[in-house]
């Protein structure tokens, strides 16, 4: 077992037993900004379909601090993620855990920042810190996103038991040589996505399911802060309700087919694409071989396998344009 999840399995088991005389945990809340935010939503997803007796939610950190939810307190579980530990809703939200009795875990990389001394427990995820996230030697089954879904299924095997539990442990022994081999099988296709997408000015995601959030990362944090690249990700549940009409030959789509149960929402959507556009990259899990996975637990790998292919074609179109992915003109430049 990867490092982390047996250090959150020991964290869950204390939190339980902490809290058990006072009422026991009730909730379980995920806080993040950005592309924290988007690697939370995995987790989250787990807790709506398979949790029955805990309230949970993936909740921005500046909107959690200004609409915190009212039964968050002595019998809640705060995770929050925050890469380098510094960015300043994060720490504002993890203070008010601390304030409120909650059980404040940490999920960050740096060993010490402004955030450790809100946090009750701190876990440090796996993280490729080579040029450009390329090296891909890392566990993935400690990095950030997998942390955090980790959590969520310990906090639901000891509140009411999860039928698919040592289904999803499989499913973590087995993701990172699924997500070297998808790497190494993207690398063609994303120096001809880089030629191809270079002088976009637009782009669009699409996903669903506990994978939106990697089609939103992608969007929000690569195209839009890395690339200057206009962007908006769309759910493939809600395409036909309004965003399908901008579809023509000359607009570029980046859509993501899940292995799992949504897959049907994401293929339909591919559908039309393909009968009514032209420009279009697909990412398909099933293609990338996330299909070892368990059936029922493979809903909640999507994210990891997605997110983790990703770097390659943003290194490759950051190659292309001239645009290295760490150019900023406002972030961490200017007050805001």
């Amino acid at each position: 077992m990867v490092k982390q999840a047996e250090q959150i399995r020991e964290i869950t088991a204390k939190i339980f037993e902490d809290k058990k005389e006072a009422g026991g945990v009730k909730s379980l809340y995920y806080v993040g900004c950005g592309g924290s935010f988007g690697a939370l939503v995995p987790a989250a997803n787990f807790m709506q379909r398979e949790s029955t007796v805990l309230r949970s939610a993936v909740i921005s950190s500046n909107e959690f601090l200004h609409s915190t939810p009212k039964d968050f307190g002595p019998n809640s579980i705060i995770c929050l993620s925050c890469h380098k530990g510094n960015t300043p809703e994060t720490i504002a939200a993890a203070k008010l855990g601390k304030e409120k009795g909650a059980a404040v875990i940490l999920l960050t990389w740096l060993e010490n920042s402004e955030i450790i001394p809100y946090g009750d427990y701190v876990v440090r995820y796996e993280f490729d810190a080579s040029p450009d996230h390329l090296a891909g030697d890392i566990d993935y089954a400690g990095e950030k996103t997998l942390c955090a879904l980790t959590l969520a299924v310990e906090t639901v095997q000891r509140s009411e038991g999860y039928a698919h539990y040592e289904a999803y442990y499989k499913g973590l022994e087995l993701i990172t040589a699924v997500i070297r081999k998808a790497r190494r099988q993207v690398a063609e296709r994303a120096l001809a996505f880089a030629k191809e997408y270079k002088d976009d000015s637009f782009i669009y995601t699409m996903g669903s399911g506990a994978a939106w959030g990697a089609a939103y990362m992608e969007s929000i944090c690569i195209f839009m802060e890395m690339q200057w690249i206009q962007s908006a990700c769309i759910h493939t549940g809600e395409f036909f309700h309004g965003p399908f009409e901008v579809t023509d030959a000359n607009v570029p789509f980046v859509i993501q087919i899940n292995e799992g149960t949504t897959r049907e929402l994401d293929e339909r959507a591919l559908r039309f694409l393909r009968s009514y556009g032209k420009r279009l990259e697909v990412l398909d899990a099933k293609e990338l071989g996330l299909s070892v996975i368990d059936a029922n637990v493979v809903d909640y790998f999507n994210h990891s396998l997605f997110n983790n292919v990703y770097p390659i074609y943003n290194h490759a179109l950051a190659e292309e344009r001239c645009h290295p992915l760490s150019t900023r003109r406002y972030m961490w430049k200017v007050p805001y």
